[in-house]
């Protein structure tokens, strides 16, 4: 999928103003969860933004303009599971198809051989898009390759400077596919990271900047961070924008702490 470097992640977003105001400013991909229990605040801060939409903009904003993606629960992911909360994720969120509809972790009911299929048929029907996977290990991609018979249409997992997984990253670049970096600012602890502040400090920006920018530079990571104000939704959209050092980028690689913030 050809992903913009910046999403808007809404796990806790329990209001749809901020999604409406993300998209007014520029966020052309959601990314939301039936876990997280507020697919429909995605969906009507979508359908505000569709509507009303920012009287400064040159041209309305399109629902085709828009990526929403979001993620079958554990519980979701029997064959005769899928379809129903995939189409209830759908009305939810208030759109005709899923553009990006993922396993959200390869557990509990979950059986590539049978869920990836059921998934597919979905595709065929024209209520997903694409097919992607969430916190998968090696193993589990190359097992989902195998039943897709293709690679998944994103991965996406927890990538920041406190945890990452290279490994991950060189899958994605053999295979042609996306990563898509969950809780980038790894909750607010960015600011603790020493090589992180200094980079911020010879660029005069902050923490955050820093590691979305770390992130996104990083062939082939799209990253996800949670917003609500609009100062901070339009501080994390031009992050991806700043352009880090060769330097500087492994002074964060070599962060020697790992603190994943989402353990299985």
């Amino acid at each position: 999928m050809d992903l913009p470097a910046v999403g808007l992640g809404t796990m806790g977003i329990d209001d749809p103003e901020p999604v409406a105001t993300a998209l007014d400013v520029g966020y052309r991909h959601l990314d939301t969860a039936r876990i997280y229990g507020n697919e429909a605040v995605v969906g009507d801060g979508l359908t505000a933004a569709l509507v009303g939409g920012d009287d400064s903009a040159d041209e309305a904003l399109d629902r085709e303009d828009v990526t929403v993606a979001t993620k079958l629960w554990i519980d979701d992911l029997a064959v005769d599971e899928v379809a129903p909360a995939a189409r209830e994720s759908a009305d939810h969120l208030g759109v005709d198809a899923l553009d990006l509809l993922y396993v959200h972790r390869p557990r509990g009911d979950y059986d590539p051989e049978t869920t990836l299929p059921a998934l597919d048929r979905l595709v065929d029907e024209g209520l997903v898009r694409n097919v992607g996977v969430s916190n998968f290990e090696l193993a589990d991609l190359d097992r989902a390759v195998d039943a897709l018979g293709r690679p998944p249409a994103a991965h996406q997992t927890e990538l920041h400077p406190l945890f990452h997984r290279p490994e991950l990253l060189e899958h994605a670049r053999d295979h042609g596919y996306p990563v898509v970096a969950y809780s980038p600012l790894a909750g607010g602890r960015v600011r603790e990271v020493d090589p992180v502040v200094e980079v911020a400090a010879a660029h005069g920006t902050t923490p955050e900047a820093v590691a979305i920018a770390w992130a996104t530079a990083k062939d082939p990571v799209v990253a996800i961070p949670k917003a609500s104000s609009e100062a901070h939704l339009r501080a994390n959209l031009a992050a991806a924008d700043l352009e880090l050092t060769d330097e500087e980028i492994a002074a964060v690689d070599a962060v020697d702490r790992e603190e994943e913030l989402f353990p299985e």
